[in-house]
């Protein structure tokens, strides 16, 4: 049997490793196992829960107060002892965290081979988001095989001078929101929609999302006074999940508390971030992964970043690069919610980050890659 050493710490990359977890699962000829940093605990679980994933490591890295150096050390050295222990055939890690970065050079001390899913995503502003575009850089120079989700991300990768080994997939987080939304659907609850019951879905909903670091202070305060001024423009509900990141907080609570159509709420699950992209009439964020997930679902994105590394989606027309703004994001909202041509144009483009089959290309790949005793 072929190991295979998953290594994930964040929501986001638990939610697009999740897919191949389970693909590679399923085939007898590997043996799976997982390992969680625990970057982002509470909602890291979460989302393993309601996958019904277990890792086989949890190592808590974080600590109250702590910070890159912290974070960075910590999963190096706990990992390495996770390599020691297990001795993989290969690693896998997902996109541009701490955890990703650490997982990757571990294993180049440890001389084992590293897949990287998400390859060669490029802002090509080295602080922007940061840490996050130079851990995607370093990773890619110590990764062996490159799972790319676009050609551009392919491109990326070639300019830089990496050219073997790069295999375009789509973006395993389409996989897992196909996934997710049956789940919810199979089961019928209603419990999901029910946590929502303050909110008129009769009217046009805009979800917000927003946590970048080089955003906090001024551009953040600016897109939540432009949000304001929406909700008193339209009659509309916003429904705004709050970052716990006391930046985040200070500025949402002190500019958009107490407004009766902006409804601000605590992290949400994933179900129920999934369920409520579902029901959104567009979505105004700085997330990358909603970036991905939302045209699969028909919902435009408006993105408050000066750059991103998803340049496929503007490209395509399913998201617009709006910045901190405040005066470009009411306009551009204004023209969603007016404009039906504007919306229906947004709307109808074919998602560039796959059609939720990444997972079954990755296994295919690696079953021609490591071909001992298949």
């Amino acid at each position: 049997m072929k190991k295979l050493l998953f290594i994930f710490g964040t929501r986001p990359e638990a939610i697009k490793m999740v897919p191949l977890i389970k693909k590679f699962s399923s085939r007898k000829v590997f043996k799976v196992i997982s390992c969680s940093t625990g970057q982002h605990k509470e909602m890291l679980d979460q989302v393993l829960d309601f996958f019904g994933v277990v890792p086989d490591f949890k190592l808590n890295v974080m600590k109250a107060d702590q910070d890159l150096f912290d974070v960075t050390s910590s999963c190096l050295l706990n990992i390495r002892d996770v390599i020691r222990a297990t001795k993989p055939d290969l690693v896998f890690v997902q996109g541009d965290t701490t955890t990703a970065f650490a997982g990757a050079l571990a294993a180049f001390y440890e001389k084992v081979k590293v897949a990287h899913i998400e390859a060669g995503l490029r802002s090509h502003d080295r602080c922007s988001p940061f840490p996050e575009e130079i851990n995607r850089c370093l990773i890619s120079k110590l990764t062996d095989y490159h799972f790319v989700p676009t050609k551009i991300a392919e491109t990326n990768l070639i300019n830089e001078g990496i050219r073997d080994n790069i295999w375009v997939v789509g973006n395993t987080v389409i996989d897992s929101l196909f996934l997710g939304l049956n789940i919810i659907e199979e089961s019928q609850d209603r419990a999901i929609e029910s946590k929502f019951c303050e909110i008129d879905f009769t009217k046009k909903v805009i979800l917000v999302t927003g946590h970048r670091r080089e955003s906090f202070g001024k551009p953040f305060e600016q897109i939540c006074h432009a949000i304001k001024e929406i909700s008193q423009k339209f009659d509309v509900e916003i429904v705004y999940p709050v970052h716990l990141n006391p930046n985040v907080q200070k500025p949402v609570k002190e500019i958009l508390s107490g407004i009766k159509n902006v409804h601000l709420l605590k992290p949400l699950d994933y179900p129920e971030f999934i369920w409520l992209m579902k029901q959104s009439h567009l979505i105004i964020t700085d997330s990358g992964g909603v970036q991905e997930e939302a045209p699969s679902l028909g919902v435009p994105v408006l993105v408050t970043r000066t750059v991103t590394e998803r340049t496929e989606g503007v490209r395509a027309g399913n998201a617009l690069l709006v910045g901190q703004d405040r005066s470009k994001l009411i306009k551009s909202v204004s023209d969603l919610l007016v404009n039906q041509s504007s919306y229906i144009k947004m709307t109808k483009v074919k998602n560039p980050y796959g059609d939720g089959d990444a997972a079954g290309k990755v296994m295919n790949v690696i079953e021609k890659k490591l071909p001992d005793n298949l």
